[in-house]
């Protein structure tokens, strides 16, 4: 035990070490000792969306990806002033809100406070951001704020913004283009990948609604399991598999903190599999379907929520959406939407039916919610994902499981 005394006094507590006698005994020098690419660096555990949190351990090579895939991603360049709004106790936080500026030398920008929306948009104008990398949360919540809010500053700086966190709605990057001026680039990674694997980048025009294409020297592909389970690539453009990475990026994680078997699990012939389910287009853009644990199984459909949840958000009533799939006798499943409203509309019934009518034109009565529910906000975790499994715990009555990561905490 060390005992460190107030104000420089040296404690003398048998059985105690003085904190400052050991100081005064060190040189003022001292040479940090050299450590391997592949020496353990960084834990991070998982946001818990869609069971407990797993603790994912980065070596100091991950750093590498920090830099290069900074430039690619969120085209940071020599002088720029960037503001990630992630947590640093979140990978997205610590990755790119404090490695990958410091490592390519940008001024960055940390803002402790809870979400305001005026308070942001006056961090991007007072700052002069070049660079905003946020959250789809963030986005939405900017939205329901409206656009009159975002005009009275000038966010002429602004020449990059990105997203990441969840898929980024059609909706919200049309938003962007026409309320901010520049419309927001999504992109795509895990804690797992520790970096930025897929990306909407600034040299490509946006595929609104995609996640992008892989970054230099990623191998991405769609996979499925065969009868044996074998892992192989789907074989149509546009079917639906899983969203797989070839090893070997600096950035990849080493190990599940004291879970072996668990990582093991997620490497299969040569490819590590995310749990996202995704289709790949003719051009090699990737586009998100869902947690494969989220995805909803009615009458023979596969339903995933982003779909569902992107078109109720282009009702000009609804500023945020989150499905799940609910027990049906016949389907199987059926699709359960809950909404939160825009500021000033009202949650009748004419309402609700005008919404669930919408749905129902966009997506066709197979895919289309058959229940709808106005709340006031949604479950989320502290870095801004939707916690769907507790919406479905909550509405089927079933434990509720690990809420250490939820937003305010279990209550």
């Amino acid at each position: 035990m060390i005992i460190v005394g107030k104000e420089g006094e040296r404690s003398a507590v048998p059985g105690t070490i003085d904190f400052h006698t050991l100081m005064a005994a060190q040189s003022d020098a001292y040479t940090i000792g050299e450590t391997a690419p592949d020496a353990l660096a960084l834990l991070h555990f998982t946001s818990g969306t869609t069971g407990r949190p797993k603790g994912a351990m980065h070596v100091h090579q991950a750093a590498l990806w920090h830099l290069v895939s900074a430039r690619w991603a969120l085209d940071l360049r020599a002088g720029d002033r960037f503001w990630c709004t992630a947590d640093p106790g979140w990978v997205t936080g610590t990755s790119y809100g404090i490695i990958a500026p410091l490592a390519n030398g940008v001024t960055l920008i940390v803002d402790e406070a809870e979400f305001e929306a005026e308070r942001w948009y006056r961090i991007l104008q007072d700052e002069k951001i070049d660079v905003w990398y946020t959250a789809p949360t963030a986005i939405r919540m900017l939205m329901r704020a409206g656009p009159e809010l975002a005009r009275r500053f000038d966010l002429s700086a602004l020449r990059f913004v990105a997203s990441v966190g969840e898929p980024l709605n059609p909706e919200a990057v049309i938003w962007t283009d026409q309320v901010l001026g520049i419309p927001a680039h999504d992109n795509w990674w895990q804690t797992e990948t520790g970096g930025i694997l897929i990306a909407n980048i600034a040299a490509d025009p946006i595929h609104v609604g995609s996640m992008g294409r892989p970054l230099p020297g990623i191998e991405a592909a769609v996979v499925v399991r065969d009868a044996d389970g074998a892992v192989e690539r789907v074989a149509e453009v546009g079917e639906e598999g899983e969203l797989a990475i070839r090893p070997g990026w600096p950035s990849m994680f080493r190990g599940y903190l004291h879970e072996e078997a668990r990582y093991q699990k997620c490497f299969r012939d040569g490819w590590y599999l995310s749990g996202d389910l995704a289709t790949r287009d003719a051009d090699g853009w990737f586009w998100f379907i869902g947690r494969a644990d989220d995805v909803i199984k009615s009458a023979g459909h596969l339903i995933g929520p982003f779909e569902v949840e992107s078109a109720l958000i282009e009702h000009d009533a609804v500023a945020e959406a989150a499905v799940i799939g609910v027990p049906d006798t016949i389907a199987g499943e059926v699709v359960k939407a809950f909404v939160v409203l825009h500021r000033g509309r009202a949650a009748d019934e004419a309402l609700i039916r005008e919404i669930m009518g919408h749905a129902r034109v966009r997506l066709g009565p197979a895919v289309a919610p058959r229940e709808l529910k106005v709340v006031a906000d949604l479950p989320r975790t502290r870095s801004g994902k939707i916690m769907r499994r507790l919406l479905k715990a909550r509405e089927l009555g079933l434990p509720e499981g690990d809420l250490s990561t939820l937003e305010g905490g279990a209550a």
